[in-house]
């Protein structure tokens, strides 16, 4: 099973290139629910690919000027050690459960995905919390140690469930520091790769990644995103954001194994499908209504 792995980690790849945001979070269900994976080594594998993938990204914006560095260093200095916690707990739950820790896992998994799905749409919705401003932003020591319960807030459940490197942390940064959207995403990514080298060397250590999983998604993934970044998607943002919440909302109800989870997630799928077909539908009439009336 490669080429599988590898047009996985393109469409997972050519959505963050097409729209900048967090199709990663969807490799840990894909998985899961597709490729069969045991929830702890899901997250691991998902983690260590996506520390090397989000690498390219850190680099490209570290270059743009678009990184916050010191937010990121007080954010990681939270994150960091609690990444490395999250990790231990689930080594731990291995250990102490045995054959009912995969159970426990993906049950912690699937409630990381529901609450990151929610983040998702809160994203979709919550323009500002603080007015931006192109000024030099100086931290605090208020700001600061908000930055270091963030991260390690945050940090323990992406060590943990592999879920809400580039969801949550962007989310809180949008509510409470001045930082223009451009700074927010670069500060959110660059934070992010450090956060998943960290968790994903943990995983390693615990024997949680699937090496030969890895490699193929990456084949995929880094020329998806390299390729799918030259296009600018039509859809706009509120629509990409409503519908890639929805699918870890549904995700995350399948692992949690809510009753009839499986037709939930057929259904909520058919659902988004018909609404995504009703969008272009719309679009493509006004369009032809547009070229109507300027011919």
């Amino acid at each position: 099973m490669t080429w599988q792995f590898t047009l996985t980690g393109f469409l997972i790849g050519a959505i963050v290139g097409l729209t900048g945001m967090g199709g990663g979070s969807l490799m840990t269900p894909i998985l899961v629910i597709l490729f069969g994976f045991k929830p702890t080594y899901a997250v691991g594998t998902d983690i260590v690919h996506g520390a090397i993938f989000k690498s390219f990204g850190a680099i490209r914006h570290r270059r743009l000027g678009t990184v916050h560095a010191r937010l990121v260093t007080w954010m990681f200095i939270g994150s960091g050690p609690m990444s490395l916690l999250g990790v231990y707990v689930s080594q731990r739950i291995v250990d102490r459960y045995g054959d009912h820790a995969q159970t426990i896992m993906s049950y912690a998994v699937g409630a990381a995905l529901v609450v990151g799905g929610l983040g998702f749409l809160a994203k979709s919705f919550i323009k500002r919390g603080v007015q931006a401003t192109d000024a030099p932003f100086h931290l605090s020591t208020r700001d600061k140690v908000i930055a270091v319960v963030i991260g390690a807030v945050f940090g323990f459940i992406v060590g943990l469930t592999s879920v809400g490197s580039g969801t949550f942390f962007g989310l809180v940064m949008v509510m409470i520091y001045p930082l223009t959207m451009s700074k927010i995403v670069g500060t959110d990514i660059f934070h992010a790769a450090a956060l998943l080298w960290v968790a994903g060397i943990g995983h390693m250590v615990s024997g949680n990644v699937d090496y030969h999983a890895t490699l193929w998604l990456l084949t995929g993934s880094i020329p998806g995103v390299l390729i799918s970044s030259r296009f600018t998607v039509k859809l706009p943002d509120l629509i990409l954001r409503l519908s890639l919440g929805t699918i870890l909302m549904l995700s995350g109800l399948k692992l949690l194994n809510v009753p009839q989870a499986q037709w939930i997630l057929l259904g909520g799928l058919i659902v988004l499908a018909a609404g995504l077909a009703a969008y272009g539908v719309y679009a493509w009439r006004g369009r032809l209504r547009l070229q109507t009336v300027s011919g």
